[in-house]
């Protein structure tokens, strides 16, 4: 059955979310979640022991910690592990007080790996620490009541599959693994058991596997049941949760609209511990985690870094060292982290980060700036003095049209370590916008394409996930003061939705249905479709493409010289079905060469199945993913053509069905809707800040998808 985007995914969700975001437990207290800023990640287990070493050879295929998978080492002779792992050296106070120096303000346990391995005494299997190994200490509660003395907060990792379950699914190459119903049940008991004997746990850390919506709901309900305040992460799957993680080691470089955390591990190459690592300089990696740190603090985010104790139970020097270097940093420079806000400004700086608080500015330095000058570009106040926050010395600051000047020393440097320059104002500052929608032709048109957006990441699991928009905003410069009337236009796509748009920080909740047809002012015969071509498939995620864009030709291969070739489709007219067979992460690319006569807008009707990408002349337009793994799912796209040849390319992505359809056509009738809304009033002398975000959404992850949709603003 082909679904409507909203409204049967609106229905799906609602039948099983029984709140919405705003009335979930665990959502009471994410600022103080947010404001932790570091934190230690522990991954060790029996795996430890092995130190990426099997048979007495290293190996180098995948993360040390998945040993088992990558060695291809059988359960029952993996379980052997176990009988020798005797940590003497362990001690959680050691481990816990290494944090605090560091400057951590929780540490984050993995509680059971993939492995299967429980690092706590479970009632459901005699694989863990206690029953299985000669050592018979229970970890979690050792370091849960260690946090507890040091006053640091306590989270616990716990992988969704398990390689040691004789019900759950297989090791897999992917680890997005099916969650059997056994398996599930198996899961919710050991995580009662992590949560009612452990203390107080700040986060439930979960990874990997594919749940279904229910399973992810479930595991989220029970968590907020137990502990109310535990926050959940986004890995459990399916938008469930409180905060959303960063892919690993990945630190963004745009605007996130909720709690997150980026987890980094020392070296790329594994987060548990590998004997043979090449470890490099300290005082590298010192200044490589660091400005990881505060990149991650400066857009707003926590920052979550990882150690791989030994098999003893013991600290890798080179880490141990290097953490407590940080520490240092931050015991002089705290101010400038803890506490903070995020970066108030519109664009990045290739000298550094910036976090901030009412009335300061932060700038941290992490390359020496071009003739030691720095421009603050769109900032307004009155400066009361800028000054290093550690050392001596005020900084010459100059207020300028464009901005504020600040002239370093001649003899700065920051060969010895990260500088940061505290700027101070008189009052409030502020920051004007870059991207000032103007008035034209007595209108001021917003659409998705000169929004400012606020991202967070949207997935089913792991690796079926995507960047979402979850609101957008825009700076607008009206000519005149005065009344302006909005009016919204939005399509079959948009029809149906709750939206909460403001404006000038008045929200309205407005209902998009029940309004005025609008028939587009196009030309369908005045367009041309030429043969249209598949490639594919590929081995993909659903971001991204598998080539330069740009330049396809459709007599050559793509992406590159070792790529494949471009088929025509046979006798394939508008709207005619193709069925594509399904592999999991898997891509097709569908290219249509459309040649229009005139600058004009087009409504197409695209059926695709779990997800699909719409670049319009090169230009990201359009990305979707399905929730529910229904096999089929319907968008309505308004296509901008330009007189002439245009290029519009459809990644189709795939990733649990065995087959799907795919199928593109204009629509017979092209028609948008049009709402009226009362005046607004606009004042000339300072722009104005209009903001569109879901009414109430099923989860503070979803996506608008809502890109037909625009406001007019008419004079």
């Amino acid at each position: 059955m082909i679904k409507k985007n909203f409204t049967r995914i609106a229905f799906l969700f609602l039948s099983i979310l029984s709140v919405t975001l705003q009335a979930q437990p665990g959502q009471e207290k994410p600022e103080q979640w947010k404001d932790l800023k570091f934190s230690m990640f522990i991954h060790w287990g029996i795996y430890s022991e092995l130190g990426g070493v099997w048979e007495g050879k290293p190996i180098s295929k995948g993360l040390s910690e998945q040993i088992q998978a990558h060695a291809g080492i059988y359960s029952d002779t993996y379980a052997q592990v176990a009988k020798r792992f005797n940590p003497m050296r362990w001690s959680a106070d050691s481990i816990v007080l290494l944090a605090k120096t560091a400057g951590m303000r929780s540490v984050v346990f993995t509680s059971k790996h993939h492995d299967g391995f429980c690092m706590f005494k479970s009632a459901y299997t005699d694989f863990n620490v206690v029953d299985a190994t000669p050592f018979k200490r229970d970890i979690v509660k050792e370091l849960s009541e260690s946090c507890a003395r040091h006053g640091l907060r306590f989270g616990i990792y716990f992988s969704l599959i398990d390689w040691h379950f004789p019900q759950a699914s297989p090791i897999s190459s992917h680890n997005s693994d099916y969650i059997t119903p056994e398996h599930h049940e198996y899961n919710k008991n050991q995580i009662t058991e992590l949560l009612s004997n452990y203390g107080t746990i700040s986060e439930l850390w979960f990874d990997m596997g594919s749940q279904s919506i229910q399973q992810s709901k479930e595991l989220r309900d029970l968590v907020h049941k137990l502990q109310p305040d535990c926050l959940v992460s986004s890995r459990l799957g399916n938008d469930m949760g409180d905060f959303t993680v960063m892919g690993d080691n990945q630190e963004p470089d745009y605007r996130i609209g909720v709690p997150w955390q980026s987890p980094a591990s020392f070296f790329g190459e594994t987060w548990g511990y590998r004997s043979w690592q090449a470890r490099g300089d300290e005082n590298e990696k010192l200044k490589e985690k660091l400005a990881s740190l505060i990149r991650v603090a400066s857009r707003g985010g926590n920052y979550l870094l990882n150690i791989g104790p030994k098999g003893d139970g013991s600290v890798v020097d080179f880490e141990k060292n290097v953490l407590l270097k940080m520490g240092q940093w931050l015991q002089k420079n705290n101010e400038a982290i803890y506490g903070t806000q995020s970066d108030p400004f519109y664009v990045s700086f290739d000298w550094g980060s910036i976090t901030s608080r009412p009335h300061k500015l932060y700038l941290h330095i992490l390359s020496t700036p071009k003739n030691n000058l720095i421009t603050l570009p769109g900032l307004k106040g009155s400066v009361a003095k800028a000054y290093f926050l550690e050392g001596e010395g005020n900084i010459q600051a100059h207020e300028t049209v464009q901005g504020i000047n600040l002239n370093l020393p001649e003899n700065f440097s920051i060969q010895d370590e990260y500088k940061v320059i505290v700027v101070e104002f008189k009052n409030d500052y502020r920051i004007a916008p870059p991207n000032i929608v103007p008035e034209q032709d007595k209108k001021i048109t917003l659409n998705t394409n000169n929004a400012f957006k606020y991202f967070s990441s949207s997935c089913i699991d792991y690796n079926t996930r995507f960047r979402s928009t979850v609101k957008e905003s825009w700076p607008i410069l009206p000519k005149h003061t005065g009344k302006y009337i909005p009016y919204l236009y939005y399509s079959a796509e948009e029809k149906g939705k709750d939206i909460d748009l403001t404006i000038n920080g008045n929200e309205q909740h407005v209902l998009l249905d029940h309004d005025e047809s609008i028939e587009l002012k196009n030309d369908l015969t005045s367009c041309t479709w030429q043969s249209p071509y598949l490639i594919g498939p590929f081995w993909s995620g659903l971001e991204g493409t598998e080539g330069d864009i740009k330049n396809i030709q459709v007599g050559k291969r793509w992406p590159d010289a070792n790529g494949m070739d471009w088929k025509m489709l046979p006798d394939s007219k508008n709207g005619k079905p193709h069925t594509l067979s399904g592999e999991m992460m898997t891509a097709y690319y569908f290219l249509q060469q459309i040649i229009s006569k005139k600058d004009q807008s087009i409504l197409l009707k695209i059926t695709s199945g779990d997800g699909v990408v719409v670049f319009v002349n090169g230009h990201q337009h359009f990305i979707y993913l399905d929730p529910t793994k229904e096999n089929k799912s319907e968008n309505t796209l308004l296509i901008p053509l330009k007189e002439g040849n245009n290029q519009l390319l459809i990644k189709l992505f795939n990733n649990f069905q065995k087959t799907f359809t795919f199928s593109i056509h204009p629509l017979t009738e092209q028609v948008m809707y049009r709402k009226k809304l009362e005046h607004v009033l606009f004042n000339r002398a300072a722009p104005s800040t209009i903001s569109l975000k879901l009414h109430e959404p099923l989860t503070q992850h979803q996506d608008l998808f809502m890109p037909n949709f625009l406001v007019e603003f008419v004079e």
